[in-house]
């Protein structure tokens, strides 16, 4: 089969057309290439990455999408079916302080990669009982992890028959000792006692846009996760989706910048194309759609796909966001690279964004301080007094498309945000030249048909994860990839949705991802 570059002649049929340049369709169309088929990559931006974008931002590029990379393992798996090397494409650095967070009153928590030393910090918080409820659910998460690895996120179409027969004769009983049917925060005050920490590990389920009220207990796997490993990326997280376009284009992938896709047609009741907005129709036998599945099963493009997207993608979506990039000058609070300013009323917040569609009247803020590390502020990229590259996610529900806020609204958020670092300790002095905020209506603009939900359908319910659409649709030769769809969100999980897609159409092999996703972090992430 000819894998030479493709030009532009679409008429040929051992073609692949991908749909949206975020992780997922990098990596499909990577991995598709590299197996010696056609592809051409459709992106309505003018760049590479999708969600995992960088603003220019007082002069400065400001991550302002995913800002924690784990799982290294994924993509070391990945570079190297396609023959390449990640670590000689990206620079990456593993984080010693995993992130630290703070509550009123003074008191702050640093986790830390080494179990021990995170158990200290929570038995200095909070006491040794704690600190023992700590090591317990380190171990409770990480068998979580183990049962769910193989027999469900990497599975390509994973169901609840085949999780419990993967399980063997004591499968039931297996599956209910990691308490599916139990919601995050319950399970996690059977751990601990300080109404702290139990906050702090039910964040975990804003990690796939869900409230820790709502979510299954499952989702404790994330902190294992965490702590097997968290890498900070040399130039930014969007060097990472830079590296997947240069190598796909090394492998013969052509990509179309600024070209949008308004329908996937069909003809003899399978995929034969794709139309873009300027009218131009594009020949394929297959496709891959990396675009939000509800927003594809609501006909963003065209009825016949939509038929193809189960109705359960059409759930609950997920969180939106607030977000602030920006450069400033901070002072009083000793910010550390990821860092959690939690609210004092967790579940009116939650309740605020998912019953009534509001913007939380005190937010829970994440700061990621983008020229920080272990050892502090890096005075070679912020100058000896600042100002320093930040980015800010307060958690938003995804009205985007039906009742955008109001600029007052926006406006008594972002006061009610900052008011909330300043009483924890953090002084921002900013410049509103050098601040760009994104609201959900902006998220919904950037992703249409989402209202700016960002990780698909919400994971609320224990049946959420199964409902959740596999790559595979019931329209011959149109697959789906990306955080909406199985295993869901997050960079390493949109990463193993596309490479499911690339297998399933060119066959590729995935043993090799299996042997370095279980050697290096015995985890996976959904940040």
């Amino acid at each position: 089969m000819n894998c030479g570059p493709p030009g532009t002649d679409h008429t040929r049929t051992d073609h692949t057309v991908v749909i949206g340049a975020g992780i997922a369709g990098l990596v499909s169309a990577l991995l598709i290439a590299a197996s010696g088929r056609r592809v051409t990559v459709l992106e309505r931006q003018a760049t590479p990455g999708g969600k995992m974008r960088q603003i220019l931002v007082g002069g400065a590029p400001v991550d302002s999408g995913p800002t924690v990379f784990t799982l290294r393992g994924v993509f070391d798996a990945i570079f190297e079916a396609a023959g390449a090397r990640l670590d000689e494409r990206v620079t990456l650095r593993e984080a010693e302080v995993l992130a630290r967070h703070a509550w009123d009153g003074g008191a702050r928590l640093d986790l830390f990669t080494d179990v021990d030393r995170s158990a200290d910090a929570v038995g200095a918080l909070s006491g040794a009982r704690d600190a023992k409820g700590f090591r317990e659910f380190c171990k409770a998460s990480a068998d979580v992890f183990a049962m769910l690895d193989e027999s469900f996120i990497r599975a390509a179409e994973p169901s609840l028959p085949k999780l419990m027969a993967s399980q063997g004769m004591f499968g039931a009983h297996r599956l209910l000792a990691i308490r599916p049917f139990t919601t995050l925060m319950p399970a996690l005050e059977g751990f601990f006692r300080d109404p702290r920490l139990v906050q702090l590990f039910g964040r975990y389920a804003t990690y796939c846009g869900s409230s820790p009220y709502l979510a299954p207990a499952t989702l404790m796997l994330i902190a294992h996760v965490e702590q097997s490993g968290v890498w900070m990326v040399e130039g930014g997280m969007q060097n990472l989706a830079r590296a997947l376009h240069r190598l796909a284009e090394e492998k013969g992938a052509t990509f179309l910048f600024g070209r949008e896709a308004r329908e996937i047609v069909v003809e003899h009741g399978r995929v034969a194309g794709v139309e873009t907005q300027d009218g131009e129709r594009i020949a394929a036998t297959t496709v891959v759609a990396n675009a939000d599945a509800g927003a594809i099963a609501n006909g963003i493009l065209g009825r016949e796909a939509a038929r193809a997207v189960p109705p359960a993608a059409r759930a609950a979506r997920s969180l939106s966001a607030l977000t602030v990039s920006m450069r400033a000058r901070t002072q009083g609070f000793p910010l550390s690279r990821h860092t959690v300013f939690f609210s004092r009323d967790y579940e009116a917040e939650f309740d605020a964004v998912f019953e009534h569609g509001r913007l939380p009247a005190e937010p829970t803020v994440y700061v990621c301080a983008q020229d920080r590390d272990d050892h502090g502020l890096d005075e070679s990229r912020a100058g000896p007094d600042g100002p320093e590259r930040l980015f800010m996610i307060v958690n938003a529900p995804a009205t985007g498309d039906t009742r955008p806020f109001s600029p007052e609204e926006i406006a008594t958020c972002e006061t009610a945000t900052f008011q909330h670092l300043s009483r924890l300790g953090l002084s921002v002095e900013r410049d509103p030249e050098a601040t760009r905020i994104t609201t959900p209506s902006d998220f919904e603009r950037l992703f249409p048909g989402t209202g700016g939900a960002l990780y698909g359908r919400a994971s609320h319910g224990w049946n959420a994860s199964f409902e959740r659409p596999s790559a595979r649709t019931k329209l011959p030769g149109l697959y789906l990839a990306g955080g909406s769809v199985h295993p869901g969100a997050g960079v390493p999980m949109a990463a193993l949705s596309g490479w499911t897609a690339a297998h399933l159409i060119s066959r590729y092999s995935a043993s090799t991802a299996r042997s370095r996703m279980m050697g290096t972090a015995g985890g996976t992430s959904t940040s």
